[in-house]
């Protein structure tokens, strides 16, 4: 039986490097070799993954189709695919109401065993729903955006952004940085960046944000300062963090709209100003991943070169590098986009 190398998890300063036999793909199903696999945020979420451990993680992949079932006809073998770990059955309640990520079937579909692992098993319903040709516009590096992108452009859509708006956004990280280029890309009147890293707020401005905060600062006050003694219109939070939650009601403008991208870990509550918001008007929605249309949305703005997601590439690492990759994203310093190359 051939074997295959994986990074498995344990914990965030725990990644092993071991062999499984590479999986076997039924006549419905396909073998994907992995070309490039992102280390997400949520990958070192040690609240939420250690609990599941040990375990094969990445879900931000691109890769070339390796074995074809007899039974698929949309993809042959040698084609360049994005892969999406999580999809909706498109048949319940909550799909027909555009609400996929919501959808049951979403929270219990990936592909086996995970992004950091040279071969991926890619079950049936994930080559209906959730498989994608990338053209050789797309590298497999830019494949590695896609399905961050896709939770950004599906935050902005559920959100009704609407083009020439003030935009601030809470937190430069991953997230937060494709956030700052999708209102660029979409056509922001003026974009407010906010951390309390020195390295994250130079990459900020460097990316496209207008005016960039230390998160320390009295925020809504720099905000009026610069923006005619308006706040923003359009709030987005993607720092994790309490403070960070009453900042956005601080920040944003009478009648102003709040999108809660990132979350607090469970189980923390956060005092808020309820009086503040009821008093202004405010339109507050919350937004977890992406699918469908999302998808189809982030492939084109890489594809058609409205987004340039290359000047977020910070390390390229090998498999047996991984460890090294989870530290640098855990410890989120002088680091943006971490790339596992799970075969070189």
């Amino acid at each position: 039986m051939k074997k295959m190398k994986v990074a498995m998890y344990y914990n965030n300063n725990d990644i092993r490097i071991e062999e499984q036999p590479i999986p076997k793909i039924s006549d419905d199903e396909l073998l994907v070799k992995v070309i490039a696999s992102g280390i997400c945020g949520s990958d070192v979420m040690e609240w939420y993954r250690v609990k599941k451990a040990p375990l094969v993680l990445g879900h931000e992949i691109s890769g070339i189709v390796e074995k074809v079932g007899k039974n698929v006809k949309k993809f042959k073998k040698g084609d360049r695919v994005f892969v999406t770990h999580h999809v909706p059955c498109n048949e319940c309640s909550f799909c027909k109401n555009d609400q996929q990520t919501l959808c049951h079937t979403l929270h219990n579909t990936k592909f086996y065993p995970g992004g950091f692992a040279q071969y991926l098993r890619v079950p049936e319903i994930n080559i209906r729903y959730g498989k994608f040709i990338l053209s050789n516009e797309v590298s497999f590096d830019e494949g590695t955006f896609i399905e961050p992108l896709a939770c950004v452009v599906r935050g902005f859509r559920v959100a009704y952004y609407k083009k020439g708006q003030t935009v601030l956004i809470l937190g430069s990280g991953m997230a937060g940085l494709l956030n700052i280029k999708l209102a660029k890309a979409y056509g922001a009147k003026k974009i407010f960046a906010t951390d309390i890293d020195e390295y994250r707020l130079k990459l900020a401005k460097k990316i496209g944000a207008d005016v960039v905060i230390n998160a320390k600062e009295n925020i809504a006050e720099q905000i009026k300062k610069n923006n005619n003694g308006k706040l923003a219109d359009f709030v987005i939070l993607c720092a994790g963090v309490s403070i960070a939650v009453r900042q956005a009601i601080e920040c944003v403008e009478f009648g102003g709209t709040i999108l809660w991208f990132a979350m607090t870990p469970p189980g923390v509550e956060v005092k808020i100003p309820f009086f503040d918001l009821w008093t202004k008007q405010v339109k507050t929605y919350s937004t977890y991943a992406g699918a469908g249309e999302d998808i189809v949305e982030a492939i084109d703005l890489i594809k058609k070169k409205k987004i340039d997601v290359n000047d977020m590439v910070t390390h390229k690492l090998s498999l047996k590098e991984t460890d090294k990759g989870f530290k640098l994203v855990a410890e989120a310093k002088d680091s943006m986009k971490v790339i596992i190359e799970p075969n070189k």
